[in-house]
């Protein structure tokens, strides 16, 4: 410890002992003064005071004196800027969520203005055949036929045959059967006109499918005379109208000949039941 502390005095002493005369610190390098150079603002308006002040003795040389003063605005010493680091948020996009649920339905707009009409597209290609229709239905008909033979009854009732062919829209009267087949539902209007026979009654019905509707009678007479009767009704579509002669329970009779038409029977649609 005693080697030690030796060199430590020495050293402390040596620090504290005055420079030699004549010498002064070297003061700092920035203020010291060029002689090239042009003394600066502050140095001129302090040098009057520090020569009245420094010089005890006039007709001597002041002594030239270190001076500290502020730096020139200049030399200022800032920090360098330093620019802040660029993230590139691409880098930091995370994964795709999951979708949202659908939100309300907005109120609708104002409607806009119809633009103008487009240029026609190509044409396309055929279609294929569609499914048969129905078949064309007429809203007409119409029939008027006539007997020439006379007829009398039997045990049976009999169908009244016809034929006289006088009117036959689209051949909705069968003269065969001696039937009008309905086609076009409506209302209808039928007309039946006999000759009676003398001596006999004339006894007859216009029916519909199966049932009478109106009756043709007219008693026994010495002299013989034409009867008709009339009748609308209301057809669906395959209804039958046809005149029936009553069966033998009462001797009756309807008369003809060859050369005259005494009996005719007629038809036709009044209203079709489509329209309004």
């Amino acid at each position: 410890m005693e080697g030690l502390w030796a060199p430590g005095v020495l050293l402390l002493s040596c620090l504290l002992l005055p420079s030699p005369a004549g010498t002064q610190p070297n003061p700092d390098p920035r203020l010291r003064t060029d002689p090239g150079e042009a003394p600066s603002p502050h140095h001129d308006a302090r040098a009057p005071r520090e020569q009245t002040a420094g010089g005890a003795q006039e007709g001597l040389p002041p002594q030239p004196r270190c001076v500290r003063c502020c730096e020139p605005p200049a030399q200022r010493f800032y920090p360098p800027y330093q620019p802040l680091p660029q993230i590139n948020m691409t880098i930091l996009k995370g994964e795709k969520g999951d979708r949202g649920e659908r939100g309300m339905q907005g109120k609708f707009g104002k409607t806009g203005v119809a633009g103008s009409r487009g240029h026609a597209g190509p044409k396309g290609q055929k279609g294929s055949v569609g499914a048969p229709g129905e078949s064309c239905k007429s809203h007409y008909a119409a029939f008027s036929v006539g007997r020439k033979k006379p007829l009398h009854s039997n045990d049976y009732y009999q169908t009244l045959i016809f034929d006289t062919e006088f009117v036959n829209l689209y051949n909705h009267f069968n003269m065969f059967t001696g039937k009008f087949y309905c086609y076009v539902p409506g209302i209808y209007y039928f007309s039946l006109n006999v000759h009676t026979w003398n001596q006999k009654e004339t006894y007859l019905h216009i029916m519909r499918n199966g049932s009478e509707v109106v009756i043709l009678y007219a008693q026994v007479s010495d002299r013989s005379i034409m009867q008709s009767q009339s009748v609308m009704l209301e057809l669906r579509e395959q209804d039958e109208v046809w005149v029936r002669l009553y069966k033998g329970e009462r001797e009756n009779a309807v008369f003809s000949d060859e050369y005259d038409t005494y009996i005719t029977f007629s038809g036709h649609l009044i209203k079709y039941s489509g329209d309004p």
